[in-house]
């Protein structure tokens, strides 16, 4: 299966406690998700972590990995019914319990009772935030940990730095800052495990960090004294968000970055309080952020799916490999992506489609425990202002110049209604070492909406998955036009239904979702929770 490359590089970034890293490395997943418990009652997640336990108790010392592990590990698959597990058998499990080097997990070397366990138990910063304690059962109700204060209560000055270095606001309208930015995250904030690949920020960033009403204060950098170069970097926007039946102001909070060579220096937890020191003198009190490592304590776990597009150049940089059963020219012929849309009346969003758009978004999110709230003005800056200038191919095939992101819509031919949309944008890296192909040409799914949702019944015959497969279908078909080379998803949203039949491919990255200052129960992420299916427990895509 493919890496998750998005995942794996932005947890290299965290030597500190951090909140905001997106990515994650493998060796960070947890054995309970390796073996996907269900979401029943507590007694039986207590009794299934219990029998893992002693599972791995018992491997310690082992170099092999044992068959008795393989069995548990399909049996608990397949009792999940995940995407993709009708094909589960012995052998790609053992691959992929191989590829997550279970063996260093269950001898202490990574994971659970080894590195991982011991890098959170020595920092304390996470025991002193108000966010839900690793242990802590369910909140009887959902709301705010710590109360909100007022301005004159929330501290005034900024926190103190090491010696040497000094606090600095970013002001991302400055060309040259936010190229200082730009070199911080491309250099220190992206590469893998492997060394492999470097994500190349573009506009995307910045695009994301300047959304309406933005705060440029909640761009906070760390420099050197002697000479200014920038060498910390954290940022937080302004967001609506819903959370089960609340609507609360939140930021959110992400890009937290620092120098490799200044990790010592314990910047981290001092950039995260210093980005809570602002906000909060804005009379904000919650955040959310996302990270591949395990911090007390996620609302939610999604996985991420890779849907392969140019597959030889995949497998030429070791994104993918070939399956053992299959050759290379299968491999293309399985994952061929038709050349022409299917949806009828499938076009580019255009600025007229702004306010039917925003009402769609709306009450498609409504069905979701933890999503967005956006305003006319933010949807018309989240879909609409990455689509880049100019006409489409004078940017490359399929592409305008700097378009970061693609927004169609489906538009009733008779009524002139738009019925449905999808958008994803685009976040490249450079190929470490690849002279024959130096960037790999990533979309990530983003939001979309259709109003087959709203028809009684569409779940249960299945017509809004039909429909769904359409409609994300022709997106696949639109970045395969603008030469992507892997079309990546999360298992959020109405995603998981539709993956398997869009022929994703189960990756080995993990996103948990937090929560800042609010407890509420866990959400139905990679797994169900509480009766909801997986997935439709989280709405919110960051970029």
């Amino acid at each position: 299966m493919p890496s998750s490359h998005k995942q794996k590089e932005r947890s290299t970034d965290i030597e500190e406690p951090s909140i905001v890293s997106d990515h994650e490395d493998s060796s960070d997943i947890d054995a309970a998700d390796i073996v996907s418990p269900s979401a029943s009652t507590s007694q039986k997640k207590k009794k299934k972590k219990s029998k893992a336990s002693k599972a791995l108790g018992a491997l310690r010392g082992n170099s092999e990995i044992p068959q008795k592990l393989v069995d548990h590990v399909l049996d608990q698959v397949k009792a999940e019914g995940a995407v993709g597990s009708s094909d589960a058998n012995q052998k790609n499990v053992r691959e992929v319990l191989e590829k997550l080097k279970i063996m260093d997990v269950v001898k202490g070397k990574a994971g659970i009772g080894g590195i991982n366990k011991k890098d959170m138990g020595e920092h304390k910063f996470w025991g002193t935030q108000p966010v839900p304690q690793l242990g802590e059962g369910p909140p009887i109700e959902d709301g705010y940990i710590e109360p909100s204060k007022s301005r004159e209560e929330v501290r005034q000055e900024a926190y103190p730095l090491p010696k040497d270095f000094e606090w600095s606001t970013l002001d991302l309208n400055d060309p040259q800052e936010i190229k200082e930015v730009y070199d911080l995250l491309s250099l220190n904030y992206v590469e893998d495990d492997e060394a492999a690949f470097r994500f190349q920020y573009t506009n995307t960033f910045d695009r994301a960090l300047k959304p309406p009403g933005y705060h440029k204060e909640w761009h906070v950098g760390v420099r050197v004294s002697s000479n200014k170069k920038l060498v910390g970097f954290i940022s937080g926007v302004p967001m609506n968000l819903h959370v089960r039946k609340n609507l609360i102001p939140v930021s959110e909070i992400n890009y937290l970055c620092v120098h490799k060579k200044l990790r010592s220096k314990r910047l981290a937890p001092v950039l995260i309080k210093e980005v809570t020191r602002r906000v909060n003198l804005q009379g904000v009190f919650q955040a959310i952020y996302t990270a591949g490592v395990v911090v007390p304590t996620p609302v939610s776990v999604c996985r991420y799916y890779h849907r392969l597009l140019n597959v030889p150049k995949l497998i030429d940089i070791r994104f993918a490999y070939v399956p053992r059963n299959m050759t290379l020219a299968r491999m293309i012929r399985v994952n061929k992506v038709s050349s022409a849309l299917a949806v009828p009346g499938m076009r580019q969003m255009e600025d007229r489609d702004v306010p039917q758009v925003a009402d769609l978004f709306t009450r498609y999110m409504q069905r979701f425990n933890l999503a967005p709230h956006f305003n006319i003005d933010e949807v018309r800056h989240q879909f609409m202002s990455g689509i880049g200038t100019g006409s489409v191919g004078d940017g490359g095939p399929g592409r305008r110049v700097g378009q970061v992101t693609w927004t169609y819509v489906v538009e009733d031919p008779t009524t002139h209604k738009i019925t449905d949309f999808f958008s994803f944008y685009s976040l490249p890296s450079t190929v470490i070492n690849s002279n024959k192909f130096p960037v790999l040409e990533a979309a990530y799914l983003f939001y979309y909406a259709t109003e087959t949702a709203f028809v009684d019944g569409a779940e249960e015959d299945s017509s809004l998955k039909k429909r769904l497969e359409a409609v994300i279908g022709d997106a696949l078909i639109v970045a395969n036009e603008a030469n992507f080379d892997v079309f990546n998803a999360l298992t959020l949203m109405d995603n998981v239904p539709i993956l398997q039949d869009l022929k994703f491919g189960v990756g080995d990255g993990i996103l948990n979702f937090y929560l800042y200052n609010w407890r509420t129960a866990p959400l139905a992420g990679m797994n169900s929770e509480g009766g909801v299916a997986a997935g439709k427990g989280v709405g919110v895509v960051m970029l």
